[in-house]
């Protein structure tokens, strides 16, 4: 019975993980102490000894625990113990107290230590079992730390959303107009892909998709400056061929960096006259969808917003009927491969989806997601970059 209680003792410390512990001491006495306690805990270890916070901040990025006397030549009591956390990174942190400075020892884990051991007042055993609690107790408080910061990016994601993504501001029933967004980073944060659509009077329709170069809060955060301000403009009355020229003063006045760009795609719909004026600034075109057919605007195209500030080029559009739909989206709907090479989808790729019987069969408030889905089995799993879209339709057209 002894030998298979020897053995199974001898197996957990095996199993046990190694410990890697600083000591910061400079009493020869005290750090041989620690050592032979924890010797005789037979427990797997690695004890670094640090006579000074000096040469502790050199050591301590390899070790898993810091074991720290407060009473050092080059740092004193708390202060001592703030400067280690400074650099401690995923270390867990103990302090080591005198009897009478024991009060010492719960100050130091307000301040942020995991525990604190009292000299002369602990075994072996209790002391390696200290150190990983310590240990685990900091992986805890990381874990607990990231999901934090996963939620609070969630919360910031959820109130850019709201601005990047607004409900149309229109009163018609003449058109319906249908939204689709989607992410393309990995951890679902937005990147600066933004629309919206706005009604001036009885019969005009002013929409605008756009996307700014990059990916991220920055990017999303100048995404929503450039929507809520074009929005802004057109509410004022700033006459059509003026609104992307005052938007890309907003642009090169609150990006970050001068290389921050934004290509957009914009028209007004005159639903009275059946016809649109469409402008693009380094933006692909929107589709027109009739008669069982899709086509893209024949629309001529200028320079990105944040370049050189140029007027973009007008194109008129006349609606073939009164039965249309109107595609504007951002390029990573078209940026995907189509299975066949490297070959993307591009605008006409996306025409043919359109134009697929399959395609035609779909409702319209579920077209900019089959759109996405197709897109998506094509390139062979999910688009890698945002996907904005708008679909606005009269007659039901398709």
């Amino acid at each position: 019975m002894m030998e298979r209680s020897l053995a199974s003792r001898t197996y957990a410390l095996d199993q046990m993980e190694r410990l890697r512990v600083l000591l910061v001491e400079d009493d020869e006495g005290d750090a041989f102490l620690v050592s032979e306690l924890l010797s005789e805990a037979e427990a797997p270890f690695e004890l670094t000894v640090a006579s000074s916070l000096r040469e502790a901040r050199d050591r301590v990025a390899d070790a898993e625990c810091v074991l720290l006397d407060l009473g050092l030549p080059d740092a004193e009591g708390i202060d001592g113990l703030r400067k280690l956390l400074a650099v401690a990174g995923r270390a867990a942190v103990c302090v080591l107290t005198g009897r009478s400075d024991e009060h010492l020892g719960v100050q130091a884990v307000a301040e942020g230590a995991q525990d604190y051991l009292v000299k002369g007042q602990v075994d072996g055993v209790w002391l390696v079992r200290a150190l990983r609690y310590a240990v685990e107790r900091k992986r805890a408080d990381e874990a607990a730390r990231r999901l934090r910061e996963v939620e609070l990016r969630q919360a910031e994601s959820a109130r850019l959303e709201r601005g990047l993504l607004p409900k149309p501001l229109m009163q018609t029933t003449e058109v319906l107009v249908e939204t689709f967004y989607r992410s393309g980073r990995a951890a679902g944060l937005l990147g600066g892909d933004f629309f919206d659509v706005v009604q001036i009077g009885d019969d005009r329709l002013h929409v605008i998709v756009g996307d700014v170069c990059g990916h991220g809060v920055d990017e999303a955060a100048l995404g929503v400056e450039l929507r809520v301000a074009w929005r802004a403009l057109v509410l004022a009355g700033v006459p059509e061929e003026k609104v992307l020229a005052s938007l890309e003063q907003v642009l090169m006045t609150e990006r970050r960096a001068r290389e921050v760009f934004a290509t957009v795609a914009s028209a007004t719909i005159d639903l009275a006259g059946n016809r649109a004026t469409v402008r693009l600034a380094g933006h692909p075109p929107p589709i027109v969808l009739t008669g069982g057919r899709a086509a893209p605007v024949r629309a001529r195209t200028g320079i990105v917003l944040g370049v050189r500030p140029t007027p973009t080029p007008a194109t008129e559009l006349e609606f073939p009927s009164d039965d249309w739909s109107l595609l504007m989206y951002t390029d990573g709907l078209i940026e995907g491969r189509t299975g066949v090479g490297e070959e993307r989808l591009d605008v006409d790729g996306l025409c043919a989806l359109l134009a697929e019987p399959a395609a035609r069969e779909v409702p319209l408030t579920e077209l900019p997601g089959w759109l996405v889905d197709r897109a998506d089995q094509d390139n062979g799993g999910p688009l890698t970059d945002d996907v904005a879209m708008l679909l606005i339709s009269r007659g039901g057209g398709r």
